[in-house]
């Protein structure tokens, strides 16, 4: 039922996801969604979330085992794409659609969106500052890939084209490929070796000259 639930989240939102559609959905007995749901519709779309949740979070960690952020990134808008594609853009995020539809009188589950996505957030964030970046830096990243990537599925659902999504990636890569390659060129031992060598070559200059022989007056 919660696999279900978050399917049916993909595709008709909060306010579309009724225990009806769920049971018809899934095939489960009615009696089942009070057994395991004592919080009725509420928890199921709770649970369901949390699922959906979990899923993306563990696909992020799946690819930052390559220990390459760019190619996780580029991963978690392909799964994004596939997602698209494969319910003929009806299906986006079902985080989303609970976020949007956020209600005052069951907050539980906008509670459990806005933890979902600090997540995710923290999962890239967490890989961005591993491979070099400051914390707040890694930190305004994972959440600029996080909302930029949600908000091109809803363009791409509306215009049924993966174009926004693509533009989105692509963008992306290239801010985070540049981010990172600052990032290694900016390592301070060039500064000590250049001085060190400095240095040197100062020593051995003076050492050259001849006792009692002042050193030469550079032009």
């Amino acid at each position: 039922m919660v696999l279900s639930a978050a399917a049916l989240l993909r595709e008709y939102g909060a306010g579309g996801t009724s225990v009806d559609k769920v049971l018809a959905h899934s095939g489960a007995p009615r009696g089942s969604v009070y057994h395991h749901f004592p919080g009725g519709r509420a928890q199921l779309i709770d649970e369901a979330v949390a699922h959906a949740g979990d899923f993306v979070a563990g696909l992020i960690d799946a690819a930052a085992q390559a220990d390459d952020p760019v190619a996780a990134v580029d991963a978690f808008f392909a799964l994004w794409r596939e997602q698209l594609m494969g319910s003929d853009f009806r299906a986006g995020c079902p985080i989303v659609a609970v976020a949007v539809e956020a209600d005052d009188e069951a907050p539980g589950p906008a509670r459990s969106a806005a933890a979902v996505f600090g997540r995710w957030q923290q999962a890239l964030a967490t890989l961005f500052v591993r491979h070099g970046l400051s914390e707040e830096r890694g930190r305004r990243l994972g959440a600029f890939v996080i909302a930029a990537a949600e908000g091109a599925v809803v363009m791409c659902r509306a215009e049924r084209s993966t174009a926004p999504l693509d533009a989105a990636a692509a963008e992306i890569h290239e801010l985070l490929a540049h981010a990172l390659r600052q990032k290694e060129s900016s390592c301070p031992r060039s500064t000590v070796r250049t001085t060190s060598s400095s240095s040197t070559s100062e020593t051995e200059r003076t050492a050259s000259t001849p006792t009692g022989s002042p050193p030469s007056t550079p032009r």
